[in-house]
């Protein structure tokens, strides 16, 4: 009665030791130069400039960047299963993708043209 879920449960198995096997050979394996600029927080290409305490300043871009990448990431979560049951669904199925996809490309043009694509 479970025999469909040994694959999933396998797979399972298998990613969780390939994360704990990572995790535990990392520190053998990798290199141990620590330098100054090193131990640093990364800042994303952004030149760290020295701001008062208390003052911790973030830029939005990155925010925008990654709502964006959730919206068509979401998009890509409902076009998969479409796409395996589109024989199925039929016309109507076909009309409420297309509104679907309209829809998000509305809001992708809508923020290019604001610049939120620009990285200046």
């Amino acid at each position: 009665m479970l025999a469909p879920y040994i694959p999933i449960l396998a797979l399972f198995v298998l990613a969780t030791a390939f994360a704990a096997g990572s995790v535990l050979v990392a520190p053998l394996v990798g290199p141990r130069r620590y330098n100054r600029a090193r131990l640093e927080s990364y800042e994303c290409g952004i030149e760290p400039t020295p701001v008062p305490a208390g003052v911790h300043r973030f830029p939005v871009k990155f925010y925008l960047t990654a709502m964006l990448f959730i919206v068509f990431d979401i998009e890509i979560v409902f076009l998969y299963p479409w796409a395996v049951a589109n024989a199925a669904l039929g016309i109507f199925g076909l009309v409420e993708m297309v509104l679907f996809i309209v829809t998000v490309l509305i809001a992708y043009a809508y923020v290019w043209r604001r610049g939120g694509l620009d990285w200046d």
